[in-house]
């Protein structure tokens, strides 16, 4: 036998306490096996310090957040030209959860490389590998555990950025009908509280029936006939709203009542209709414009946030891996 495969004597002693019952195990070749196998090596994973490393990395990313949370709060106001503005605090927060991401990647990533088990017969190659990989699962498992304590904050972001995807998809050409939802239900209500009816189109239902105190017109021949119901004129608008104009029938049938209750000429009372339609049309565009936009600047800030999100989490898990080297580094000198 060739003496670097010599059994010494701490080896064959061992190998007799591994099996002392076995007659056979004293027997040279046996010996000569053990030998050669040498002592048992250490497990690859040391799943003790990738759940240290995690579960610090997760307690520190928690500590960090609530400390981001109360700083941010601190730092708006509802009041007007007072406190920070939505893009500086949206930068802010992105910058927040990036440091914290770095910090607590790198202390997890630390502590599971330097906790670890010492590999003394592994070459060099192999134990950086492994110390990558230990680095990287205690960032993965911490990455979890924050992600199901915090599963409302994202769960927030990505529901902001569904919805206003859904609503620039889908345009907003219903905000007319919401807009109008309230004069409907003034529409329907009897007529004598048609005069007290509220809603988005009250403004514009009331401005059709105000009387001009400087005009010279007579009033009603009856003063004492019934006034027109407001309610049948908010229909007569709410359908023109659905039908994007205003017929030519309708805007006939809408000045006689105005002429009825104003003392106006039919001609003038027309056109006072037409005019009420067109800044009421103007003043529904604009809403959609803004709900459009709103909805474009939601869905905008939700896809950065989400970008950086990812870019956050992927310098998380490299820090995560290269801390875990310096640790290893650190464990084995």
């Amino acid at each position: 036998m060739s003496p670097s495969y010599a059994a010494t004597a701490d080896e064959l002693e061992r190998a007799h306490t591994l099996s002392p019952a076995s007659p056979t195990t004293s027997t040279p070749t046996h010996l000569a096996r053990v030998a050669l196998q040498g002592p048992p090596q250490a497990s690859a994973v040391s799943w003790g310090a990738i759940l240290a490393g995690a579960a610090g990395a997760a307690a520190l990313s928690l500590v960090l957040l609530v400390l981001g949370v109360g700083l941010g709060l601190s730092a708006v106001s509802p009041w007007a030209q007072t406190g920070a503005s939505a893009k500086t605090f949206g930068v802010s927060t992105i910058l927040w959860f990036t440091f914290t991401q770095l910090v607590a990647s790198a202390m997890g990533g630390y502590l599971a490389g330097r906790l670890r088990t010492k590999w003394a017969s592994t070459p060099s190659d192999e134990v950086y590998f492994r110390d990558t990989a230990h680095g990287f699962l205690a960032w993965a498992i911490a990455s979890l555990a924050t992600a199901a304590l915090l599963t409302s904050v994202i769960g927030n972001i990505v529901g902001s950025g569904v919805q206003a995807g859904a609503s620039v998809a889908g345009g907003v050409a219903s905000t007319a009908v919401v807009a109008t939802a309230g004069a409907a239900t003034s529409g329907i209500s009897s007529e004598s509280k048609s005069d007290s009816a509220s809603g988005p189109m009250a403004y514009f239902v009331d401005s059709l029936f105000r009387r001009d105190s400087g005009s010279s017109a007579a009033l009603p021949p009856d003063a004492n006939a019934p006034m027109p119901s407001t309610a049948e004129v908010t229909r007569i608008l709410m359908n023109t709203i659905r039908a994007g104009t205003l017929p030519a029938a309708d805007a006939r049938y809408v000045g006689q009542l105005v002429a009825q209750r104003t003392g106006l000429s039919q001609a003038d009372a027309e056109k006072r209709v037409t005019d009420t339609y067109a800044r009421m049309q103007a003043s529904l565009n604009e809403a959609q414009a803004s709900a459009k936009d709103a909805a474009d600047s939601a869905r905008k800030a939700s896809a950065y946030c989400a970008l950086w999100l990812f870019i956050s989490l992927l310098a998380g898990a490299f820090v995560a891996s290269l801390s875990a080297t310096w640790g290893g580094r650190m464990r084995d000198s």
